[in-house]
C-alpha cells in the first residue's frame, strides 16, 4: 500500500481517499480533502497557511531536517522480490519509525521547555491578580503575595529537574 502526500498541506493520502488532479503537462497532484484542493486552485501559498506542514516546519513547530525523512522518498524503479530483503526492510521500517517518534518527542520537549517557565509565571500572576475572588478582603492583609520568591525558585528548579530526568531516560 503506497501512502502519498497531499500536494497542498503535506498530510498523508491513503488509497481510495481524497482526489487526484492531473494537469495538461501530465503532472499529478493528490489532495487529501476538498479544502486543500480549493486552496490549491486559488493559488494560495501553503507556506503562509498556518495549518499546513510546510508552515509548521518553516516556523520551527515541527521537525524539518532529519535523516529519517530520506527513507520515505519515493523510488520509481521496481526491485526484484527477495524474501530476506523484505524481512530486513520491514525490521528497518519499525526501527526508523521508533527513532523518528523519539526525535519528534525530544524536539517538542525542547520547544516547550522555555514555554513551561512562562506558563508558570503567567499562572502565578493571574492568581495574584484574582486573589480577591478566592480570599475575602476582610481576611486578607494588605500587599500579601501568594508565592514568595524562594518558592518560585523551588518551582523552577523542580521543572528543570523533571526535564533533565526525561532527557536522561531518553538517552538510556
Amino acid at each position: 500500500m503506497r501512502l502519498l502526500q497531499c500536494a497542498f498541506c503535506g498530510a498523508t493520502c491513503y488509497p481510495g481517499r481524497g482526489s487526484l488532479y492531473v494537469r495538461n503537462d501530465s503532472k499529478m497532484f493528490r489532495f487529501c480533502k476538498k479544502k486543500c484542493k480549493k486552496h490549491f486552485f486559488m493559488k494560495h501559498n501553503p507556506q503562509r497557511t498556518k495549518w499546513t506542514k510546510t508552515f509548521r516546519q518553516q516556523s520551527g513547530k515541527e521537525l524539518a531536517m532529519d535523516t529519517t525523512f530520506e527513507f520515505e522518498k519515493r523510488r520509481n524503479q521496481p526491485i526484484r522480490y527477495n524474501r530476506e530483503q523484505v524481512k530486513k526492510t520491514i525490521k528497518a521500517m519499525k526501527i526508523v519509525s521508533e527513532i523518528k517518534s523519539k526525535r519528534q518527542d525530544r524536539f517538542y520537549d525542547q520547544r516547550m521547555k522555555s514555554k513551561k517557565k512562562l506558563q508558570v509565571n503567567n499562572k502565578l500572576r493571574e492568581i495574584q491578580q484574582g486573589i480577591n475572588l478566592v480570599i475575602p478582603p476582610i481576611l486578607r492583609k494588605e500587599d500579601q503575595q501568594i508565592v514568595l520568591p524562594e518558592k518560585e525558585k523551588e518551582i523552577q528548579d523542580n521543572i528543570e529537574s523533571v526535564f533533565e530526568k526525561k532527557q536522561k531516560n531518553e538517552k538510556n
